[in-house]
């Protein structure tokens, strides 16, 4: 299909793929273990019966559709049908508790929800107790849901019903409907994840999104043939320009697996040829890895060990193209057939041509591991402000310490500060209902302020130091980059979390978070017993272990120019796991620095304080949505230091 003259809203796209290619697959879903097909065709007419479902229970051009559940393809064909009343699909996290989910349908004055399962219908029906107005409540999945009578509760297949008799009575309605859609109208909302303060609602139009898709589709030659898993939650942005805008400008097909818990059996049988992530889903790839090698035999961990060493050497300098000795290239054959392959196959990336990650900076020694196994692992830099996309890294251009260079239709620009701003075609409409919220990120030039720190080298690539209010200095003069420091921590697979405090301090000390199930193996083949994640994360050995691995990170410090300072000095072990559900963490997983530190000033202070230990309990939430506390005394331990190393002329 020719992008470049493709229409220029979700809901004609979708029906052009339809007219083109009606038979060809647009979405596959696991479901009980066999894999379900919906034709171009076949997706368009559930599209056409859900939309016309919706007139019948009375919504409106300009009306707002709450979409809450797991990657299902109901719920992408819910989000087209919205649009092609003219409407606005608002996606919500799936995990999110309820109070949390009621501000935003007070905020997007939402009367119509689609959401998955009895779960979210639970789920809703209590929200229904603060916000009144949610007058529909549509579900997938009908299992536990028999006996449920309260008003406005409907199926989805009762929906379909109801929207073929509507189309009967009402000929022309819906292809009207999808005519009056504009390309400058709003095509999505997306909440923010609130790091800073309460979520603010994104409004992104269908051509801004397009535009968005359509550079990246051309940038890496995506076509019909290619597969996507699609597995990361509907409502961040990421899953909206991969599964959605890119999804309908090159039509290739979309894969739901089964559940999250299978996603990676799923993309063993699917093999998509073009996937993407976040670090902490690259990270955890990783760390399953490890955990199998280290309960390989012998001779399987020194061949392991021993190509890997090849890989981490020249693994990335060949997927680059770059000039390699004939001997390494020819060692690293061998390895791709004994080593590489068989990783990739693992990680279920056997057939990936094209990999990204995106929503968080990624750390170099992750990065280089991946591209080092043959996997051609790229770099998207965006925010739920920019349709997730301001740069991309480009094949044969890829460098590991940045994010690429401006994508097309994109253009950069540091402040004075050291602030990354941009201008271009996925810059978002507004703030919905935030008028004052809008002037304050949009200046006269149209400009984005994104928040972020950056610089940019001399081929015009942008380099992330950190979020522009966590950059700091020491009292010594030097840059503190947090996230820079924590993602070096994170690429050890013990480490599952780290939160690095030194702003305008003499040193830099850290909160970490083990890994329980990478710890938990590490410690059950050392013969060494346990009684959970507070006693696990307390015991002298693992200390030790993330003592290793700080010393490790330090001594990598003190290679760098200017970095030699932020070395961590003091660190700690906390006793829970940072959680999206006691606020510590945004329902993306970005740490709420801040507000940890804040929770946390009793370590903060005994880090800071020359204290050796200090007692704490924490209240806690659990999934059961009951609450408790969970007390520990936390040793304070000395990391190893290692004075700086200049540089090499």
């Amino acid at each position: 299909m020719n992008t470049k003259s493709s229409p220029t809203t979700f809901p004609r796209l979708l029906l052009e793929h339809a007219a083109q290619r009606p038979g060809a697959p647009a979405m596959r879903e696991k479901d009980l273990g066999i894999w379900q097909t919906w034709s171009w065709q076949q997706c368009a007419q559930e599209v056409r019966e859900i939309a016309c479902g919706l007139a019948s229970l009375g919504f409106k051009p300009l009306d707002n559709l709450a979409i809450v559940g797991a990657n299902r393809p109901h719920l992408y064909m819910a989000m087209a049908a919205a649009q092609s009343l003219r409407g606005v699909p608002v996606p919500l996290y799936q995990d999110a508790v309820a109070g949390e989910m009621v501000f935003m349908l007070q905020d997007a004055g939402i009367q119509f929800v689609m959401v998955e399962d009895q779960e979210q219908v639970d789920k809703l029906l209590e929200c229904r107790e603060s916000w009144p107005q949610l007058a529909h409540i549509i579900y997938d999945d009908p299992r536990g849901l028999r006996n449920y009578d309260q008003p406005g509760l409907i199926s989805f297949d009762a929906l379909r019903e109801l929207g073929r008799a509507f189309d009967a009575k009402n000929a022309g309605y819906f292809d009207r409907a999808v005519a009056s859609v504009q390309p400058e109208d709003v095509a999505v909302i997306l909440y923010t994840s609130g790091t800073t303060g309460r979520p603010k609602g994104v409004c992104q139009t269908h051509a801004g999104f397009i535009a968005a898709g359509r550079g990246g589709v051309e940038t890496d030659g995506l076509s019909p043939g290619d597969n996507i898993m699609s597995y990361l939650p509907m409502a961040w942005v990421g899953d909206h320009l991969f599964s959605v805008a890119q999804w309908l400008v090159a039509g290739f097909t979309l894969n739901c697996p089964e559940s999250t818990e299978t996603v990676m059996n799923d993309m063993r049988e699917i093999g998509p040829s073009y996937y993407f992530g976040p670090p902490r889903t690259f990270e955890g790839l990783l760390t399953a890895v490890s955990i199998r090698m280290e309960d390989a035999a012998a001779p399987k961990r020194w061949l392991y060990a021993r190509f890997m060493a090849l890989a981490q050497r020249v693994g990335a300098d060949i997927l680059n193209g770059e000039p390699v000795a004939l001997k390494d290239r020819l060692l690293y054959k061998l390895g791709d057939l004994t080593v590489y392959g068989p990783l990739r196959n693992v990680l279920g990336m056997s057939r990936i041509r094209v990999a990204y990650t995106a929503g968080a900076a990624i750390g170099p020694d992750l990065f280089r591991f991946y591209r080092s196994i043959g996997v051609n692992l790229k770099q998207f830099y965006g925010q739920t402000e920019t349709c997730a996309y301001v740069c991309l890294q480009r094949d044969g251009k890829v460098k590991l310490q940045t994010v690429g260079a401006a994508a097309p239709g994109m253009e950069l620009r540091i402040a004075d500060n050291g602030e990354v701003l941009v201008r271009g075609v996925s810059v978002l409409k507004e703030y919905y209902k935030r008028p004052e919220a809008t002037a304050e990120v949009l200046d006269a030039e149209g400009f984005f302020h994104t928040g972020d720190a950056g610089v940019l080298d001399s081929e015009g690539h942008l380099r992330i130091i950190d979020r522009a209010k966590d950059v700091g200095r020491m009292k010594s003069g030097a840059m503190f980059a947090p996230n820079y420091i924590e993602n070096k921590l994170k690429f050890f697979p013990q480490i599952k979390e780290a939160v690095c405090f030194g702003n305008d301090r003499d040193e830099v000390c850290a909160f970490i978070n083990i890994d329980f199930e990478a710890v938990g193996n590490w410690a059950e083949r050392r013969g060494l017993p346990y009684g959970g994640y507070v006693d696990l994360a307390g015991k002298p050995e693992v200390l030790a272990l993330i003592a290793e691995c700080i010393g490790k990170v330090n001594a990598d410090l003190a290679t760098e120019d200017g970095m030699a300072d932020t070395q961590i000095a003091r660190f700690l072990v906390l006793h829970k796991e940072l959680d999206p559900d006691d606020d510590e963490l945004t329902r993306t997983r970005k740490v709420r620095r801040g507000f940890v530190a804040e929770k946390y000033a009793l370590l903060l202070d005994a880090l800071y304080g020359g204290k050796t230990e200090q007692f704490i309990e924490t209240q806690v939430k659990f999934e059961d949505g009951r609450s408790g506390a969970v007390s520990a005394t936390l040793k304070i331990v000395e990391a190893k230091r290692f004075p700086a190393v200049r540089a090499a002329a």
